[in-house]
């Protein structure tokens, strides 16, 4: 018999020696409720109101929208009125500042009304998260503020033709000239791209291709109207048809140094630094897309029938909406403890964002 096992009893013992005369101290001892997931009255009123504008304003609309590719400007605007859109912004340039988890409620309901729609309203934050989390005082108040004041967006210029997730592999290249970045290159798949009032740009200032990543890039707020930025043609996507995704031309861009976020050098930092909570705003999206998907055919399976019953009441019907419905249920847990851990500033924040959104996806 294993010796460590027989020695157990004692050193349980020992331990109930050691602790129970100072837990007795302590009084009455009350049942924890343990582990909990209930939102405050805050967030439901946040999600019941995200969940009625999408009813109203969002579904009704959605096949035209998906049929013609015209981008949503009516519910933006309807959006940005009653504070659905900027929602991360901070409060002392206008904004609401609520926090990652917050936003994530209000982003599972638009995408749950249509996936299109929904990046249309939420997508202008991942342009806007690398100067909440990295810019200074004049560049939010600046950027930042003029987002709140009235329903324009932001962009987030980062993949390329020939890299996206690999940002090691960025060749846009920002050369200094003085007080002044002179930016030549190409960005590719950019939502809001032909729409947006400014731009976050990742940019390569080390021309040695062999450089580590941690300083060869510069993160730049770029103003749309700056001479030699050109948006290209309308991408039909498959799927989410009328968000706004196109290509950036970068033709001897001249930006201010004003514009650098952080430093020179200091670019990869604010894209791992911003990505991480919009991994969780994918998340989130992903679950109100399945959730739509299931309910839409849950209401089918109820309806058809065949063999004189609805087809819900087959056992293969009814084992691929258990499936659909575990995943789901999944997927919301995922996202939800990653916007915690957001929260929370967690170590590890990154790892659990990862995980949920690859699950969601």
């Amino acid at each position: 018999m294993d010796m460590a096992f027989v020695q157990l009893p004692r050193q349980l013992k020992t331990l109930r020696r050691r602790f129970l005369p100072s837990m007795a101290s302590l009084g009455p001892l009350r049942h924890s409720s343990g582990f909990t997931m209930e939102l405050g009255t805050e967030q439901k009123e946040i999600q019941e109101l995200a969940r009625k504008f999408t009813r109203e304003e969002i579904i009704p609309k959605a096949p035209h929208h998906d049929r013609t590719g015209e981008y949503p400007w009516d519910i933006i605007k309807k959006a940005h009125s009653l504070g659905l859109m900027n929602s991360l912004i901070p409060q002392e340039v206008g904004g609401l500042q609520l926090s990652i988890f917050d936003s994530c409620l209000i982003t599972e309901e638009l995408t749950y009304g249509c996936a299109g729609i929904g990046l249309a309203i939420k997508g202008t934050e991942l342009g806007q998260m690398p100067v909440i989390a990295y810019g200074n005082k004049e560049q939010k108040k600046k950027y930042l503020s003029r987002l709140v004041e009235e329903p324009i967006l932001a962009a987030y210029c980062l993949t390329e033709p020939s890299a996206g997730s690999d940002v090691s592999g960025i060749k846009t290249r920002a050369e200094k000239k003085g007080d002044e970045y002179v930016i030549n290159g190409q960005k590719m798949w950019i939502t809001n791209g032909g729409l947006a009032n400014w731009y976050y740009v990742l940019a390569r200032t080390d021309p040695d291709p062999k450089a580590p990543s941690g300083g060869a890039f510069t993160a730049f707020i770029v103003d749309r109207d700056t001479p030699g930025l050109t948006p290209g043609r309308k991408e039909i996507n498959m799927g989410q048809r009328c968000s706004d995704t196109r290509g950036i031309t970068f033709e001897d861009v001249r930006v201010p140094k004003e514009n650098v976020l952080i430093g020179e050098g200091e670019g990869f930092r604010v894209v791992m630094g911003s990505l991480n909570p919009t991994r969780c705003f994918v998340a989130a999206g992903s679950t109100g897309i399945a959730q739509r998907a299931l309910d839409e055919a849950t209401k089918y399976s109820l309806e058809r029938e065949a063999f004189g019953v609805p087809i819900a009441a087959h056992q293969a019907i009814a084992f691929m909406l258990a499936d659909m419905a575990i995943n789901v249920e999944t997927g919301r847990l995922a996202w939800m403890r990653a916007a915690h851990e957001m929260n929370m500033k967690s170590p590890k924040k990154a790892y659990y964002a990862s995980i949920a959104k690859m699950l969601c996806c």
